[in-house]
């Protein structure tokens, strides 16, 4: 069995100072994220709060028919569960492992506690949430204005940034399920990146043979998202 991965492959718990860091370490506990896993559900109490350091997680907003729809994508470079720390306690969102890995995960209590502290920490924090809202507004209007093609792009590029690699284990259907269309929309757009040589998808594998070519593919969208990602955060390149 490999070694856990390490907290500071998490970029914002890398980012921390010496002194939060080591007071954060005695609380942190390491847990595996399961393709699939449900982190918080809708409406409910949050108990942690989760730092991926190997899996993506996405946020997802559910409707009362059960249709759904990603607002944004938390990996390696952030936190899932801001709503805890913004003093909402709970979210309208649904949060679930879109890549499995591991990560890191905070007692609700002690996440409460080292915000209150009103230190360099709560001002990582906020300015991780700043970027988040970024990428919530971002993703509401590509899906609104943007073809489904470009989505698909922009969601790969978002996926990538927060993966070591070039590869995405991921079905259509959970791919429809992100971006909130049919399945056969997904399939359409998906053989027109292949055929155009972007990507290989075969079995729920997506390998980018070409990031350039996808980058030039999508819209403006992602490169809006990744700008203010790296504006904001120390040592960040994700979106």
């Amino acid at each position: 069995m490999n070694a856990p991965s390490s907290p500071r492959q998490n970029r914002l718990l890398a980012a921390l100072p010496a002194a939060e860091s080591q007071r954060w370490a005695a609380h942190l506990e390491w847990t595996r994220l399961a393709l699939g896993q449900v982190l918080y559900e809708s409406g409910r109490p949050l108990s942690h709060v989760y730092f991926p350091t190997t899996a993506i997680v996405s946020l997802l907003y559910v409707l009362e028919d059960g249709a759904s729809a990603e607002i944004a994508v938390v990996g390696n470079e952030g936190i899932v569960g801001v709503s805890l720390f913004m003093g909402g306690e709970s979210t309208p969102s649904r949060a679930v492992v879109q890549s499995e890995g591991e990560g890191y995960k905070l007692s609700a209590r002690a996440m409460k506690e080292e915000f209150n502290r009103a230190g360099p920490a709560m001002h990582l924090l906020l300015r991780y949430t700043q970027a988040l809202i970024t990428q919530m507004s971002q993703t509401a209007v590509c899906n609104r204005h943007h073809s489904l093609d470009q989505q698909l792009c922009r969601w790969l590029l978002l996926s990538l940034d927060r993966l070591d690699g070039t590869e995405l284990v991921m079905t259509q259907e959970l791919i429809a399920n992100m971006l909130g269309v049919r399945r056969e929309g997904v399939t359409e757009a998906a053989l027109k990146l292949q055929k155009q040589g972007l990507i290989r998808y075969a079995r729920g594998h997506i390998q980018v043979l070409d990031r350039p070519g996808l980058e030039a593919r999508t819209c403006e969208c992602y490169e809006v998202v990744r700008k203010e990602y790296a504006r904001l955060l120390p040592g960040s390149t994700a979106s």
